[in-house]
């Protein structure tokens, strides 16, 4: 069975944490992929060489590697060169998730450019494309990606107003290569709703792996609930 059977119909889980995030450990993390494996989970997305290989300590789940880096002035941070696309090919990961937005990348290429280089150079490794509009997804399945991903619906400055759902159920009517639903599908009933449209999959990282995330959503509400509570009761 190859890698897109396995996670066909099944929950990937995301198992990322940064610099400035509590949690942030390659123990950690690897951990929170154990978790993931023992409650149901077919795969898990990871960031950085060193996060990948403690998670293969644990699990034997299929693994989408990313590497996040940031450029001063530049928005891709998601693989944003192959530089990164080597240290992942290296580790072996079974696919590579990169960012494929219209925007340029840190090292001047635009998408294409970029693909072409990282296609040629290693033929035989599946590709995930991250992108934030059907016009993306589009390109990036017609130059030959393996994946399409939601992920970035609405973190790009001309995709705030589409949302990650609607943007699954049109990409899976309009590329022919398997759409992962990934961005803010934080509940199960998102996640069940992405897989009956057509999603392949349906990563979910946030509302499973950033405790401090979680709780400041139900702290938030709580606090929502007061504000209300007491503007009633003046």
């Amino acid at each position: 069975m190859n890698i897109l059977d396995k996670v066909k119909g099944q929950l990937i889980v995301s198992c990322q944490a940064l610099e400035d995030e509590p949690l942030y450990s390659s123990f950690i993390m690897s951990k929170m992929a154990l978790a993931a494996k023992l409650g149901g989970a077919a795969g898990i997305r990871a960031n950085t060489v060193e996060d990948i290989r403690a998670i293969k300590q644990e699990v034997d789940l299929p693994i989408i590697g990313i590497i996040k880096k940031d450029f001063p002035g530049n928005g891709v941070f998601i693989t944003p060169t192959i530089q990164e696309v080597d240290e992942l090919y290296r580790e072996g990961v079974d696919v590579i998730a990169f960012d494929a937005t219209q925007r340029e990348r840190p090292d001047g290429k635009c998408f294409d450019q970029f693909f072409k280089a990282i296609k040629l150079k290693y033929p035989d490794q599946l590709f995930m494309a991250d992108i934030s509009t059907a016009e993306e997804g589009m390109k990036a399945a017609q130059a030959g990606v393996d994946i399409v991903a939601a992920t970035l619906a609405g973190y790009t400055p001309y995709s705030k107003e589409i949302k990650p759902m609607e943007l699954v159920q049109e990409l899976v009517t309009k590329v022919d290569v398997p759409v992962i639903a990934e961005g803010n599908f934080d509940t199960p009933e998102k996640a069940s709703k992405a897989l009956e449209a057509g999603a392949h999959a349906v990563v979910v990282g946030s509302a499973i792996t950033r405790p401090k995330h979680i709780t400041e959503t139900f702290a938030q509400a709580i606090q929502n609930s007061k504000t209300i509570q007491i503007g009633e009761d003046a």
